[in-house]
């Protein structure tokens, strides 16, 4: 149940409920285990909008550590990678044995998955609520 992800980063911006950290990537990356479902291995720089601690004072340029449950960053990748690929494959399949042609199976499925991050945004609050971080 301990086991976390973790990556510092600096406070670039404050407003009254959150706070606009920039994740400055590094080597360790390399060596963590569920690398391929946070998608900071691939990336040097990444700002995340996290709900502001009402117990804690921040300033901007101050050097924070955003920790993340291993089960969430699992959650989070299921949401982006998992779901949206067993879509699109199931809906080509399923259209191709209705013998839907394949260009016209491959548009449908990805206007599907445009459909599904459609959902996704207006679900963002309620999603954003789901994740939480913990900021050191």
């Amino acid at each position: 149940m301990g086991e976390h992800v973790s990556h510092p980063g600096v406070v670039v911006e404050i407003n009254d409920k959150d706070l606009e950290i920039e994740i400055l990537s590094s080597s360790m990356c390399g060596s963590c285990g569920i690398k391929s479902a946070c998608g900071m291995s691939e990336m040097q720089e990444k700002r995340i909008t996290v709900p502001k601690p009402e117990d804690k004072e921040f300033i901007v340029g101050q050097p924070v550590k955003i920790i993340m449950n291993t089960s969430q960053g699992n959650k989070a990748a299921l949401f982006a990678y998992f779901i949206p690929a067993f879509l699109l494959v199931a809906i080509i399949v399923i259209l191709s044995n209705l013998s839907v042609k394949e260009w016209l199976a491959a548009l449908i499925g990805i206007g599907v998955l445009a459909v599904y991050y459609v959902i996704l945004y207006f679900f963002r609050d309620k999603l954003r609520n789901e994740f939480t971080y913990e900021i050191r």
